[in-house]
């Protein structure tokens, strides 16, 4: 696992042709900076910032003031990664520290740098990991958040297809997400529209009508299953809710 198999370095390169790699690329830009291009998107990247990339996947590296980078390649890595992502280094640049001391031993002819090989392959992919999941990680949380804020009364939303948009597997999204918000992306889009639905609830006579107005309003296009998810969180019908609240007014 994380095994180290190539460190170079690229002194000032306006540009790299087509082409992928067997293993995981990890690229630390030391200076200057530029796009990767991809089948389908390109990635900016400045002094400081790590792209990675999984095996097997064509990219072009292109720059017009030119940049500098240490790049490192690794079987086996244990990334959540499903597409390329950038990240960015820490103000004390832990990775950069990890990738120089990388290069200077895989060129080395010390006795046992391999084994400090290994555990610098370790090292990186923990840093990595632990990188993204502070402030690059907290961007991610804040997108889903606002994408699910934005489209929680539509019908036609589909949180999972939105999700797999994200450079992340879905697992590792829904445990991220949970850690940072105490339940699931899905939990969170039923919250929101059970909040709306209280809140319209409060105001209706509870008929079959209003109700199933309600269920679409906010984002259930079946009147049935919108009854069943509201008896699940509340341990009533919406009609039997609208009631009390109705009673609670003439009181």
């Amino acid at each position: 696992m994380n095994n180290i198999t190539y460190v170079g370095k690229n002194l000032i390169t306006f540009s790299m042709h087509l082409h992928s790699h067997e293993n995981w690329e990890l690229i630390y830009c030391t200076g200057g900076g530029g796009e990767f291009v991809f089948d389908d998107c390109t990635m900016k990247y400045a002094e400081g910032d790590i792209v990675i990339i999984p095996p097997a996947i064509p990219h072009t590296n292109n720059s017009e003031q030119g940049f500098t980078n240490i790049h490192i390649n690794i079987t086996d890595a244990t990334l959540p990664f499903k597409v390329p992502i950038v990240i960015s280094d820490d103000s004390d640049n832990h990775i950069l520290s990890s990738f120089n001391d990388a290069f200077y031993y895989f060129n080395s002819k010390i006795n046992n740098h391999q084994l400090i090989i290994a555990a610098f392959g370790n090292l990186i992919v923990n840093y990595v990991i632990a990188f993204q999941s502070t402030k690059p990680l907290r961007n991610v949380i804040g997108a889903i958040k606002s994408n699910i804020m934005q489209n929680f009364t539509d019908c036609d939303y589909e949180l999972d297809t939105y999700l797999k948009t994200i450079p992340f597997s879905y697992d590792y999204l829904r445990k991220l997400f949970k850690s940072e918000m105490g339940m699931t992306p899905h939990n969170y889009l039923v919250s929101l529209r059970m909040q709306m639905a209280e809140k319209l609830l409060c105001s209706t006579n509870g008929d079959e009508q209003n109700i199933s107005q309600i269920a679409y309003v906010c984002g259930f296009a079946e009147p049935l299953y919108f009854s069943r998810v509201f008896k699940k969180n509340f341990g009533c019908s919406p009609k039997n809710y609208a009631a009390k609240m109705q009673q609670k007014k003439t009181d």
